[in-house]
């Protein structure tokens, strides 16, 4: 039983309401006061208040107060006479829930206690139905899938499913649409073996790591307008999705794509590639004092900078001057704040902000990072809340004061990894759970993408035998070594260098200031 108290100093006037409020269903409370109503508030629970702006004694914005300040977790509807703007900028400041001008009907009354007590039920209930009218599309369209521009249009609509259940607090399908998820992941998996090696061959492409720049940032280069490219490290759609309604204030959205990430999605081979504009094998060759296989000591993006300037030459762009910053901490994400003004002059400043994979990492190495961000909502969620707390934020907000284009993106996403697999390797293998590089590999080939030349597929070779496999699905691998203690040390938590929908398929976001 819903209990609403209604305070007027006219209430009996208001007993036709009450009677049919009371059909409907609810269980209403009449008080001819302010004083009335708070002594009602001492002695039972209410779901609703039903306020009266104008009554004598303790007025309706001074009881307001009263039970803001004891009370604050009941939401009140207050009721006037009075269309004067400076009571209803009073009655809103004062935190209420709803505004009615007097007379009101029933059925007034009865939208307001829908929109303030039933609206959550009732969005549950649309959301669930409107998800389960999509399900069987969606597995009809996931098992016929032919093109990566289906698969964008699939996982954007897997994605839109995830944070509207999840908004919705929507939990009696979010089993379904999981195992959904992983029936388009399996799915995918399959197109990728079957298409990536063609992809790397240039036989229609999809937009990959290394055309990012020739293809989207080089044609809004301009001596007149500066082009920012904000690249933030480890970015997956869903994250994108939960940042975004921050940003359309101060700009507007051209283009919320997708883009497909080189294998390994890690950082070492997808962000080189996107600022060399080659694929792997290509930059050892071209650039081989640039490049370091993973066995090598030493840091894998150290020459971004250097890759980058060879590249705009490449494409005809050395003429147009350009910046290069990468912040690795809030120390140098608020200095590059403060000095934004020096960016301005630029045609193209490039921004390397590596939050997100920082976090991702803290998740596995941070027992407490980890129980914050226990699943894919709580790590959105994470993501949303550093954001608008970030310098980057800040960097943004000032760079929407002046006439520019933005390009936001990633080098790579994630997955929550679930699935340990076996593997057998020697010393030289890379440490990294969703890939392996080398040679004397063992392993399930049903739970692989093997690559066993890689030269045809733009991958470097550490020597004649290396071959690589990669995760697919929710899977990682382990050692047969201490199998259930790294089994357990890494389950659940977020991974990048495999074949997923979530490390491939990842943002690209075009912007252009107000």
């Amino acid at each position: 039983m819903i209990n609403i108290l209604w305070a007027d100093d006219e209430i009996d006037l208001l007993n036709p309401h009450i009677l049919y409020l009371e059909e409907k269903g609810y269980n209403l409370t009449p008080a001819i006061s302010g004083s009335d109503a708070l002594d009602f508030l001492k002695n039972k629970t209410y779901d609703l208040i039903f306020l009266d702006e104008n009554m004598p004694g303790l007025s309706g914005l001074e009881t307001l107060s009263i039970i803001n300040e004891k009370f604050p977790d009941i939401p009140v509807v207050m009721i006037t006479k009075s269309e004067e703007e400076s009571i209803m900028e009073d009655a809103i400041g004062s935190k209420i829930s709803d505004y009615l001008i007097k007379p009101v009907n029933p059925n007034q009354i009865l939208l307001a206690i829908k929109k303030n007590i039933d609206s959550n039920r009732l969005v549950e209930e649309k959301t669930t139905m409107k998800y389960q009218q999509d399900f069987q599309n969606i597995s009809s369209q996931i098992s016929s899938i032919k093109s990566i521009n289906e698969w964008y249009d699939i996982f954007k609509k897997l994605v839109y499913w995830e944070l509207e259940l999840n908004s919705s607090n929507v939990s009696s399908v979010e089993q379904i649409l999981e195992m959904q998820k992983a029936d388009a992941n399996s799915q995918f998996f399959k197109f990728v073996k079957n298409n990536y090696q063609e992809w790397v061959r240039g036989n229609n492409s999809p937009l990959m790591s290394h055309n990012i720049i020739s293809k989207k940032v080089s044609p809004l280069m301009s001596f007149d307008k500066p082009t920012y490219m904000i690249l933030i490290d480890n970015l997956r759609y869903d994250q994108w999705k939960t940042i975004k309604p921050n940003l359309l204030h101060d700009f507007n959205i051209i283009e919320d794509n997708l883009y497909t990430s080189i294998l390994p999605t890690s950082t070492q081979y997808s962000r080189n590639s996107i600022f060399a504009g080659l694929l792997p094998s290509e930059i050892q060759k071209m650039f081989p004092n640039m490049w370091k296989n993973d066995e090598e000591e030493g840091g894998k993006n150290l020459f971004e900078n250097t890759l980058l300037k060879e590249n705009l030459k490449r494409i005809g762009k050395s003429n147009f001057k350009y910046s290069y910053n990468k912040i690795t901490n809030i120390a140098a994400g608020k200095k590059i704040v403060s000095q934004v003004s020096n960016l301005y002059n630029n045609a193209l400043n490039v921004i390397v902000y590596n939050f997100v994979d920082m976090l991702s990492h803290a998740r596995t190495d941070m027992k407490m990072i980890k129980e914050l961000a226990d699943d894919d909502s709580a790590y959105r969620s994470l993501t949303a809340s550093w954001f608008i707390h970030s310098p980057l934020y800040e960097l943004l907000n000032k760079i929407s004061q002046k006439d520019a284009n933005v390009i936001i993106t990633t080098d790579h996403g994630t997955i929550n990894v679930k699935k340990p697999v076996k593997i057998i390797g020697d010393r030289d293998v890379n440490t990294n759970l969703r890939y392996k590089q080398g040679k004397n590999l063992n392993y399930n080939k049903n739970d692989v993408f093997e690559i066993t030349n890689p030269s045809d597929y733009y991958l470097p070779s550490q020597n004649i035998s290396s071959k690589y496999i990669f995760a697919k699905e929710d899977m990682y691998f382990v050692y047969q070594n201490n199998f259930n203690k790294y089994a357990n040390l890494y389950k659940n938590t977020y991974q990048h260098g495999g074949v997923s929908l979530e490390e491939m398929l990842i943002p690209i976001i075009t912007l252009k200031t107000k």
